[in-house]
C-alpha cells in the first residue's frame, strides 16, 4: 500500500476515497461540512435539520420505538432501522468492512450493532472512551502529564461535615466546587458555600464513590481540540467558551457556545493550553488512546495559571469551530487526521511543524457560535420555528430569512449568520431544550468577557421568530416525548 507524504497527499485520499463514512447522531451539527472534504460522507440523523435540502443527511422515517435517555439510544436505534441497515448494505464495497462509522457518542451495545453491520468504528473502544470522560481519571492523567487542575481533593463525600473536613484537610477554602465523575457541566458541576446549598446538591453528591471536591476560583474557560496520532498529538487553536449566560442556557455551568478569535486570549495563556494539550494527548496515547479529543482549560483570573479542566475523549459541541477555522481550510481539518489514523493507510507527516503553523495567529480567522436553548420552566408545543440556512441582523434588531443554505462559511458578514435549527413546529418547548446553532463571523463577547449587544440582538431576533401554544398540561403521550427530549443532551 502506498505511502501518503504530507498534507497534499492526505486531502488527495479523502477527495478520492471510496470507502463509506457515516456519521450516525442526533444531528449533523458536530461534524457538518466534513463531507465537502470526504467523499461519500454520510450523515445518518434522528432529526432532519434541513427539511431534506441537505444532499448527504439522510433522516430515516420514523417508527415506535421506546422513551431514549440517551443518545448512545438515539445512535443504536438509527443503526437497527431497516432503512438505514438498506442504506449500508447498498453502499457496501464487495471487499472489505461495509464502510467506517463515526459517533459522537456510543456504548457497547453500539460496538455489537456495528459489528454484526460489518462496520469499522473509527474510535477508540467504548470501554477506553469512559475511562478517559471520568473527570476523576482526567485529574489523574493531568496530574501524570504535569498539566495540573484547580487545587482539588479526590474523595468520598456522604455528609455537609464531611465535604467540610476534606476542604479543611486540603486548604480548598469555604467556597467550594464539587463535580461528578460523569456527566454534563452545567448538571453536575455544584457550588457550593453553606449546609444548605449542600443539601440541595447532597443526594447526587452522596451516591457516587468518590467525587472531585475543588477550591472556588475566578477564571475564565476556554477549550482546545487536539488529536492523536502515530506521529505525535496535533493541536488546534485555544477558543473561548460562553458559559452560564442566562440569555443562552438556564444552566449555571452550562456550555453555550465559543470563539476562535487570534485576539481574544492573551498568547502566553494560548502557548501554556497547547503545550498542556500535547502533553494530554501523549499521555492518552500511552494508554492506547488514538483519535481526536477535546480539553477544556480554566485560566485563574488572580494568579493567572493554566489549569486543567476536562477530557472529552471525541468530538465535541466545539468541533464545528475547529473544522471551520481558516488553518482548517489552508491545510485540512483536524478530523481529517482522525480519520487517515483509522483508515489503515500509512502517512507521514510533519506534526511538529504542523503545530507550529497552526499556533500563529495569521492563521486564525474569527467565528462564533451560540447555542441557544429555551430557558424558561413552562412547557408548550411550537407551532413555528425558523429554517436553517442564512439570516441578516437588521438595524431595529430584527431578524430576516435570507436563503436556504447548508454551508456556514458562506456568511461573510457580521451583520448575518447561519443557522442550524434543532427544535421545530412540533416539537416542544422545555427548560434546556435546544432550540439551535447560530454561526457568525467577529468576537460576540467583548471586555470583560460579557455579551456584546450584536450578540444579544441576534438571541433576542432568533427567539422572535418561533412560536408556540399557550402553555398546557401535555397529554401522556405528549409527556413522553417532552420527556424523552429532556432526558439527554442532543449536541
Amino acid at each position: 500500500m502506498k505511502t501518503l507524504k504530507g498534507l497534499s497527499d492526505i486531502r488527495r485520499y479523502f477527495f478520492k476515497n471510496d470507502t463509506p463514512i457515516y456519521f450516525v447522531s442526533a444531528t449533523p451539527f458536530n461534524l457538518l461540512g466534513m463531507d465537502e472534504w470526504v467523499r461519500r460522507f454520510t450523515f445518518i440523523n434522528y432529526i432532519d435539520c434541513f427539511d431534506g435540502a441537505h444532499p448527504h443527511v439522510v433522516v430515516p422515517t420514523e417508527k415506535p420505538h421506546s422513551v431514549f435517555q440517551s443518545i448512545e439510544e438515539i445512535n443504536n436505534y438509527l443503526l437497527t432501522h431497516e432503512e438505514v441497515v438498506d442504506l449500508i448494505r447498498r453502499n457496501a464495497p464487495a471487499r472489505g468492512p461495509a464502510g467506517h462509522v463515526v459517533f459522537l457518542f456510543f456504548d457497547e451495545e453500539t460496538e455489537r450493532i456495528c459489528k454484526e453491520l460489518n462496520l469499522n468504528i473509527c474510535f477508540p473502544s467504548a470501554r477506553l472512551r469512559q475511562r478517559v470522560d471520568d473527570k476523576l481519571e482526567t485529574t489523574r492523567i493531568g496530574n501524570e502529564a504535569g498539566v495540573p487542575s484547580v487545587p482539588n481533593a479526590l474523595a468520598p463525600v456522604k455528609s455537609w461535615n464531611e465535604l467540610r473536613a476534606v476542604a479543611e484537610k486540603y486548604g480548598l477554602g469555604e467556597q467550594l466546587v464539587v463535580q461528578t465523575a460523569y456527566g454534563d457541566s452545567g448538571h453536575t458541576t455544584f457550588f457550593i458555600s453553606d449546609e444548605a446549598q449542600y443539601r440541595e446538591y447532597a443526594e447526587e453528591i452522596e451516591r457516587e464513590d468518590e467525587v472531585k471536591v475543588m477550591k472556588r476560583v475566578r477564571c475564565r474557560g476556554s477549550a482546545l481540540e487536539a488529536c492523536v496520532t502515530r506521529h505525535g498529538t496535533i493541536v488546534g487553536p485555544l477558543m473561548t467558551e460562553l458559559v452560564g449566560f442566562s440569555e443562552l442556557t438556564p444552566y449555571r455551568g452550562g456550555w453555550c457556545g465559543n470563539e476562535v478569535s487570534a485576539n481574544a486570549i492573551p498568547q502566553n495563556v494560548r502557548d501554556r493550553a497547547r503545550e498542556s494539550a500535547f502533553k494530554v494527548g501523549e499521555a492518552l496515547r500511552s494508554r492506547r488512546y488514538k483519535g481526536y479529543f477535546e480539553v477544556d482549560f480554566l485560566t485563574d483570573l488572580d494568579s493567572g495559571e493554566v489549569y486543567l479542566g476536562e477530557i472529552n475523549p471525541r468530538i465535541t459541541g466545539a468541533s464545528s469551530m475547529t473544522n471551520l477555522a481558516a488553518f482548517a481550510h489552508a491545510d485540512a481539518p483536524l478530523f481529517l487526521f482522525h480519520l487517515i489514523e483509522y483508515s489503515g493507510v500509512p502517512f507521514e507527516l510533519d506534526v511538529h511543524e504542523l503545530n507550529e503553523r497552526w499556533s500563529n495567529a495569521d492563521n486564525i480567522d474569527g467565528w462564533s457560535q451560540l447555542v441557544i436553548k429555551h430557558t424558561n420552566k413552562e412547557i408548550a408545543q411550537i407551532t413555528s420555528a425558523p429554517r436553517s440556512g442564512v439570516y441578516q441582523l437588521e438595524p431595529d434588531g430584527t431578524v430576516r430569512f435570507i436563503r436556504e443554505q447548508t454551508h456556514r462559511r458562506t456568511v461573510q458578514r457580521e451583520d448575518r449568520a447561519f443557522w442550524l435549527r434543532i427544535s421545530t413546529k412540533g416539537n416542544w418547548f422545555y427548560e434546556g431544550a435546544d432550540l439551535g446553532i447560530l454561526v457568525t463571523p467577529g468576537r460576540l463577547m467583548g471586555k470583560g468577557f460579557h455579551l456584546r449587544e450584536r450578540a444579544k440582538a441576534w438571541i433576542r431576533g432568533m427567539r422572535a421568530l418561533y412560536s408556540a401554544e399557550d402553555v398546557t398540561q401535555p397529554s401522556l403521550d405528549e409527556a413522553t416525548r417532552v420527556a424523552e427530549a429532556a432526558g439527554f443532551k442532543m449536541l
